[in-house]
């Protein structure tokens, strides 16, 4: 009997060391705290951060057309607190409650190269970088952003630049606001709304009229939706009347219907280098005298954009929007 219950306990070691580790709730206390941590891993986001694997509470997601950013492979994913509902404002941004997060992960080759973080703290929204290191173990916080070499998908070498965590509030910016740009109703899928309401996360779902198309369907849709979409998301954070970009006057956001504020035989504000002496921002027909079509196609500083979040071209992204500007009538 006494070799049994060794016997019994033994296994029973075994067992209980085999066993997965208990989950790990999201430290609700590090999103609202007043300090920056300096550990990724302190939120709990993850229950396996180098595959990704998100922690019980933190739902991934998917943008239809997500932001370029030297066509690095990207992995999103939102914290809801407990108790706590995102509220549906019509077809644009989700107000996210107080206590929530929203994280995206930046992969290059299969290696995890940053993670940035929105926290909806009290005082508003707050930015955060973090990279992760060789080992893919962790990832540190990088307030004065960092550069790194990598191999984008092209085949191109860059300098990949990690934002610092004030590049971070300029693409974010909302008049003197920091607020998400990405989950917008009609960029998501409405699965994932339903999906989301079913959960009890989300208060409705929002009606949504015209969606912005699935990026890998943009040859299955016209043109005109895939390039204003593809706009929307790339340039309307900033080109918008409360964004960075307002005094130009140029709004590239999906739901502009202006022709003259979506730039078509516009004049730029301030004419200088950035212009390349073009006149217009959207000639009718002529992508090669069109300002936008010219400053997306540079890496110049000063002349470059998005002037942000780049190092090298979107050649299909610009190629879209070169047909687009072609495919207008004058």
């Amino acid at each position: 009997m006494r070799l049994l219950a060794a016997a019994l306990l033994i296994a029973g070691a075994v067992i209980t060391a085999a066993a997965p580790p208990a989950a790990v709730p999201v430290s609700d206390a590090e999103i609202m705290a007043g300090s920056f941590p300096a550990k990724l891993s302190a939120f709990g986001f993850f229950a396996d951060g180098a595959k990704q694997v998100p922690a019980p509470g933190v739902i991934p997601y998917r943008l239809n057309t997500p932001l370029w950013s030297d066509g690095a492979e990207k992995l999103r994913f939102a914290y809801i607190p407990a108790g706590q509902k995102v509220r549906a404002q019509g077809e644009g941004l989700l107000d996210l409650p107080v206590g929530s997060a929203l994280i995206k992960t930046f992969k290059f080759g299969g290696k995890l190269i940053e993670t940035r973080v929105l926290l909806h703290r009290t005082g508003g929204w707050l930015a955060l970088p973090y990279q992760w290191n060789e080992e893919q173990t962790e990832a540190k916080l990088v307030l004065a952003g960092a550069r790194l070499p990598l191999v984008n998908p092209a085949g191109e070498a860059i300098s990949y630049a990690i934002p610092n965590k004030n590049q971070c509030k300029e693409c974010h910016a909302a008049g003197a606001e920091v607020v998400p740009i990405g989950p917008k109703a009609r960029n998501l899928s409405a699965r994932w709304l339903v999906d989301l309401a079913k959960a009890g996360k989300l208060d409705a779902v929002p009606a949504v009229a015209r969606r912005i198309p699935l990026w890998e369907d943009r040859a299955k849709v016209p043109l005109a939706d895939a390039a204003r979409g593809y706009l929307d998301v790339n340039c309307a954070h900033c080109h918008k009347p409360n964004g960075a970009a307002s005094n130009s006057g140029l709004y590239l956001g999906w739901e502009e219907s202006d022709p003259i504020k979506l730039g078509v035989m516009k004049r730029p504000v301030a004419a200088g280098r950035g212009s390349g002496k073009l006149d217009y921002d959207i000639v009718p027909g002529d992508p090669g005298h069109s300002i936008l079509f010219y400053r997306m196609g540079s890496l110049e500083g000063g002349i470059s954009m998005p002037e942000l979040g780049r190092a090298s071209l979107d050649r299909d992204g610009n190629a879209m929007v070169e047909r687009w500007i072609a495919g207008m009538k004058r």
